[in-house]
């Protein structure tokens, strides 16, 4: 009995590795070293191509919620972002070289998991004692994605994600920006050691940094980013954005003042040296533990390189920035999920082959992590001969699976959102209330089915620590 899973993302290693926690064999079939996608620029497992952000730790935010239970859960990739976290207020941030690292090294060890370095152009052939899932994620190569649209027809849709760009943080102007998390959520750390040199365990929680815009300012960077030169679609490329993760030069030339309602809000944020808050800012998160690097929080952007340098040098406390990746637009590759897969995430077309992680539309790593949790504990579940029982639609893992088999006219990925998991009964809370009550039904539900369910929870290893803002339900 062995299952051979594709790719070498998040959804592919948590997959890979729950399976074998479990006592099934694994192959893990990845290109790499052997080719690499455009994004891609490490070949190590689990290489975060886009924000180094697994976004909010909150328990009154689903995904928060969705961390905490996949945290309880055993997840390999929430130890991982244990180890590698750094400094990002109220989000969950990792560096993202050590996050690679550690999930490499306890794929690459686990003695169930043999790692496998080549391209994969078709689905593998699939069997009842060989089941195969199929992880490729946003990037999944062109012969395979065509072997897919095979198997699945004109429901094999495709659209386009933008990355943001990550600078030096040498070539900040420290004199023009300030240290703060939105509302004050955060400690009062200056970022640096009795060296005066710049170190996470200094910062506290102050993660972001602001760099603070006057109107005509923000104006004026607006402008430039709606006149920049793009780099457009090609003519046969059917471009389809994610709301979520739109481009900077989409959302400015939706009206001038969107991008200070949208990345660039003020609220929350006083400028220490006004008094007053800024007109707009740009934030600015860190990259690595310590501090050698940020990325322009939700700056994805397809301007040209040229462009990206010097337009960035427009905001204050950016004018002799470094840029040290350039933002760049990726394919993202999904199926029609409600349509194509059944309630194990198993192609309704070809028995035995399952898909997971954000080849399924989901959206974010987070998501893509709990949907190779959930498909790997499903399947497992399946081959040692036990009852398939999923996790409850009450908890934000059984949402994954809500938001996969809700039929739409026009399926699209998304993020997890409370509208994935039932309201609670009580219809007269207020919205923190009513999240707050969700969030603790989940839980509930959660453990009883950890407790209870074949093969639900990993045994033979500790749990990760939980993470400080989800615990404390803040």
């Amino acid at each position: 009995m062995k299952v051979v899973v594709v790719g070498a993302g998040l959804a592919v290693c948590e997959a890979a590795f729950q399976l074998a926690e479990r006592g099934i064999d694994v192959e893990l079939v990845e290109q790499k070293p052997k080719a690499r996608t455009p994004a891609q620029n490490s070949d190590k497992l689990c290489e975060l191509v886009c924000s180094n952000s697994m976004r909010g730790a909150a328990l009154f935010n689903a995904v928060g919620l969705l961390k905490e239970e996949l945290r309880r859960a055993g997840s390999l990739v929430m130890e991982a972002a244990h180890v590698a976290r750094v400094p990002a207020g109220g989000a969950l941030a990792v560096d993202r070289d050590l996050f690679a690292a550690t999930v490499t090294d306890r794929i690459a060890s686990h003695p169930r998991i043999h790692l496998r370095h080549d391209i994969v152009e078709r689905i593998p052939d699939a069997a009842p004692d060989q089941p195969v899932i199929l992880a490729t994620g946003p990037l999944t190569g062109d012969a395979l994605a065509a072997d897919i649209a095979r198997v699945v027809g004109s429901s094999h849709l495709a659209y386009y994600d933008a990355i943001a760009p990550i600078i030096s943080a040498d070539s900040i102007d420290w004199n023009k920006v300030f240290k703060q998390s939105r509302w004050g959520k955060g400690g009062e750390g200056e970022g640096t050691n009795a060296n005066g040199e710049r170190d996470a365990s200094a910062l506290g929680d102050e993660a972001y940094v602001n760099c603070p815009f006057e109107k005509d300012e923000y104006f004026a960077f607006v402008r430039a980013i709606v006149e920049a030169q793009k780099v457009e679609p090609r003519s046969f490329e059917d471009v389809r954005y994610f709301e979520g993760c739109l481009p900077i030069e989409v959302m400015a030339a939706r009206g001038e003042r969107t991008l200070a309602f949208g990345p660039m809000k003020p609220v929350g944020l006083t400028d220490p040296r006004t008094g007053r808050r800024p007109y707009a800012v740009v934030q600015l998160r860190p990259e690595d533990q310590a501090m050698t690097a940020y990325n322009l929080v939700g700056f994805q952007t397809r301007m040209t390189y040229g462009e990206q340098t010097r337009i960035f040098r427009m905001i204050p406390g950016l004018e002799e920035a470094e840029i040290l990746r350039f933002g760049s637009v990726h394919r993202n590759t999904f199926v029609d999920a409600p349509r194509m897969l059944d309630a194990r995430m198993q192609l309704k077309a070809m028995p035995n082959v399952f898909l997971a992680g954000q080849i399924t539309g989901v959206e974010g790593y987070v998501e893509s992590c709990a949907g190779g949790l959930v498909c790997a504990i499903m399947l497992a579940q399946s081959l040692r001969g036990e009852s398939v029982t999923p996790p409850p639609e009450t908890t934000a893992l059984g949402g994954i699976r809500t938001h996969l088999m809700r039929e739409t006219e026009r399926f699209q990925p998304s993020n997890i959102t409370w509208a994935c998991i039932p309201p609670p009964p009580d219809a007269r809370l207020r919205k923190r209330e009513r999240y707050q009550a969700m969030a603790e039904r989940a839980l509930a539900d959660l453990d009883a089915w950890l407790a209870s369910a074949p093969l639900a929870r990993v045994t033979t290893r500790a749990i990760v620590p939980p993470f400080e803002p989800a615990a404390a339900g803040a």
